[in-house]
């Protein structure tokens, strides 16, 4: 227990050290609070500016898009469709050209006579029917799935529909710029700077119990759950009830696969009841399998589908960003893993194996008990061997991962843009399900340490290779999906309390059951002590976890001055994360100096002292000082006033109609593609070509794509 409180307090030094730093602090997200459930009389920016003085810089009342999200939806649709269907065309055409041209064939003329293909163009006709028949062009259907309705040419079709579509959705867009639109009850505000933006985070918002609450600091824009924040605040309570009603109803029925899983770990001992006999008569290398590897592989595909559904019912509720939906999804699905993988497995694995022996001697309940609940251990033994090696060898390895992105990059990526997606996308890593798994391992080595402490050997081995799995995935091969700041990691580590609980309640059932009164109170009185030192530990420690003090916020404004020291009054009033404006006037101004010369001198202490005083020796000073100096990403030009004006702006409302990108070839006809298709919606054939082979080949180290657009980073 104190290991996790030391690790929680090192962790939060370490997380307050980051954020400050001008690289975080000078982010729009880190300056700007999303509140929720608004009432109706500060959804206007007057009130919002007036509640919050001078500290406001803009303000953006979120609307209800339903129709624009429709339409922008449509829209992308086609255009992908259009996208598809010329990149078909030209696919026709060029293996028409090179049949043609391998044969000796002369291509065939054109209207005017010519047979030079270049020389074709849209005042001669389409260069695509000399080689391509009407009958042969991209065509589908309209009716449901493409499978019934009038047969149109996609092509045709899709251009007469972004005729209609595009200037549609435009003259919305620009309608809900101009205010006509219906206010959701959520408003985002960005402030001059990140220590007034944490001012108004931890203060109380309103007078009212719900309003302008749940509040969230430093959510990205992308990152926004949209059809949540039209949610009214007595809908989120009704939401969350009901939310969590089903999980539970969920976790009851979801252990029947669980103790048919379990049932089928313990053949062995099943096969000696009445009517059972019968497995005897399945050859014993059979029956090792079914009984060992069957059911760790039946539990890990079982749980894999609980983070979907998790997911899910956090959006219903109502949570307002994906970075609480993947905190509100680790809670879920660790309650899940403890409750399936943990107590109705191992109490199915002990009954099951009791129960023979019951069955003979009823009198011997309590000490058959007593020695079964330890040998549930062999099976976690298994199932943290399959983890460890299994899923371990496959981060690594990437097997899988190589095997997927050659089918989809040579077979089902047919357009440029899918192969250019396919090829500078990273593998993304979702922690609120990933995470669960682990924490859920080391809760059960802690409950099995003390009544099968050969199970420490065995989780030991197991987290081990995950850790340098993940290590080096994390490094080299995959990105994280979704930011949560870092509040994920210290959820688990006070999720390992569980463990901890459960192990002095099934040492205090052990002693019961075998009759020893005095360990038994024991431990109870250690259950008691363990639950008020976890409350104790949230209580004064979330605080820290979750703001940003003044105190950090006023060394970080002494270390960007170049002080070395604590701020004056008006320098920390200044606040960090400066606007626009300020950063403009003093660009010649350094962001970060953390030479030795300005760094206050620490004792070093010995390994003992370091690692017993994390709050001593890896307090704020020391763990900054290891952040990078020099911020290499320049947010002043990055974050142009169009950026900082449509920021947290519905994606609908600023999202304009897709380039188009279409390869080049030899016939000439993605040229005439572009002219006729531009005059609909924007198209290029630049930086793709289709070789003799008729594969799109585009250079993968050369110059930026026509779709290609600068991150942003909010």
């Amino acid at each position: 227990m104190y290991m996790i409180m030391r690790e929680c307090i090192f962790y939060i030094n370490l997380r307050q050290a980051y954020l400050l730093t001008p690289h975080y602090a000078n982010r729009i997200s880190s300056r700007t609070v999303l509140f929720t459930s608004v009432p109706d009389e500060y959804l206007n920016e007057a009130k919002i500016r007036e509640m919050f003085n001078n500290s406001v810089r803009y303000v953006w009342i979120a609307g209800q898009t339903k129709e624009l999200d429709k339409l922008v939806e449509e829209r992308d649709k086609v255009a992908m469709k259009l996208e598809g269907a010329e990149v078909k065309l030209l696919k026709l055409v060029n293996k028409a050209r090179t049949k043609a041209a391998t044969k000796g064939d002369a291509p065939p003329a054109t209207n005017n006579g010519h047979n030079d293909d270049a020389a074709a163009d849209t005042e001669t006709g389409s260069i695509a029917a000399r080689w391509v028949p009407d009958k042969k062009r991209p065509s589908h259907r309209l009716g449901p799935l493409g499978l019934v309705g009038k047969k149109v040419d996609t092509i045709d079709w899709a251009r007469a529909e972004l005729q209609r579509t595009v200037p549609e959705t435009e003259k919305m867009q620009a309608d809900w710029a101009a205010g006509d639109f219906k206010k959701a009850n959520a408003v985002f505000v960005e402030f001059m700077n990140q220590a007034d933006a944490q001012a108004a985070y931890q203060v109380l918002t309103h007078h009212q119990a719900l309003h302008m609450t749940p509040k969230v600091v430093g959510v990205k824009p992308e990152e926004v759950v949209w059809k949540s924040l039209s949610i009214p605040w007595w809908q989120l309570v009704i939401r969350r009830y009901a939310v969590y009603a089903f999980i539970a109803v969920l976790i009851i029925f979801w252990a029947i696969p669980v103790a048919i899983v379990g049932l089928i770990a313990q053949v062995n001992t099943l096969k000696q009841l009445p009517g059972l006999t019968w497995l005897d008569s399945i050859p014993k290398p059979i029956l090792g399998v079914v009984s060992g590897l069957l059911p760790s592989v039946a539990l890990s595909i079982l749980m894999s589908y609980v983070p979907i559904i998790m997911r899910g019912c956090a959006k219903l509720a109502g949570t307002p960003t994906l970075s609480r939906v993947e905190l509100f999804t680790q809670n879920a699905y660790f309650v899940f893993q403890v409750v399936q993988v943990f107590l109705i497995r191992s109490v199915f694995d002990a009954a099951s194996t009791a129960l023979v022996k019951i069955v003979n001697d009823p009198s011997s309940v309590f000490t058959t008990l007593g020695q079964t609940i330890p040998t549930s251990s062999n099976f976690y033994i298994s199932y943290f061997m399959l983890q460890g090696l299994t899923i371990a060898t496959g981060v690594v390895t990437q097997v899988v991962g190589m095997f997927v992105f050659r089918i989809l990059y040579k077979f089902l990526a047919g357009t440029p843009r899918a192969m250019y997606n396919k090829w500078t996308t990273l593998s993304g890593i979702l922690w609120g399900s990933l995470l669960p798994v682990y924490t859920n391992i080391i809760c059960i080595s802690i409950i099995y340490s003390v009544i099968a402490p050969f199970m420490l050997f065995w989780s030991s081995i197991a987290m081990g290779l995950f850790y340098l799995a993940y290590r080096y995935n994390i490094l080299f091969v995959s990105e994280t999906t979704v930011d949560t700041q870092g509040l994920i990691y210290p959820r688990a580590l006070k999720q390992l309390f569980t463990g901890v609980y459960l192990a002095e309640i099934v040492m205090i059932g052990m002693f019961a059951v075998t009759k020893a009164p005095g360990p038994a109170v024991l431990m109870a009185i250690f259950l008691v002590f363990s639950i008020l030192y976890h409350m104790t530990i949230s209580r004064y420690l979330d605080p820290l976890l979750y703001g940003l003090p003044r105190s950090v916020q006023a060394r970080e404004q002494a270390i960007q001055s170049g002080l070395g020291s604590p701020a004056s009054p008006a320098q920390a009033e200044e606040g960090l994360g400066r606007n626009k404006e300020s950063n403009e006037s003093a660009t010649a101004e350094k962001k970060t100096d953390v030479s030795p010369e300005h760094a206050v001198p620490k004792k070093e202490g010995n390994i003992i002292t370091r690692f017993l005083k994390p709050w001593v020796f890896y307090d704020y000073e020391r763990l900054r000082s290891m952040m990078p100096s020099q911020d290499d990403v320049d947010f002043d030009r990055m974050y142009s006033d169009e950026v900082e004006r449509t920021a947290y702006m519905a994606p609908s409302v600023t999202s304009k109609a897709p380039t188009l990108w279409i390869p080049r070839d030899g016939a000439g006809v993605s040229r005439q593609e572009v002219a006729l298709t531009s005059k609909v919606i924007p198209i290029s054939d630049e930086g793709a070509t289709l070789d003799e082979k008729n594969n799109i080949v585009w250079d993968t180290e050369g110059a930026r794509p026509p779709i290609w657009d600068e991150k942003i980073y909010y």
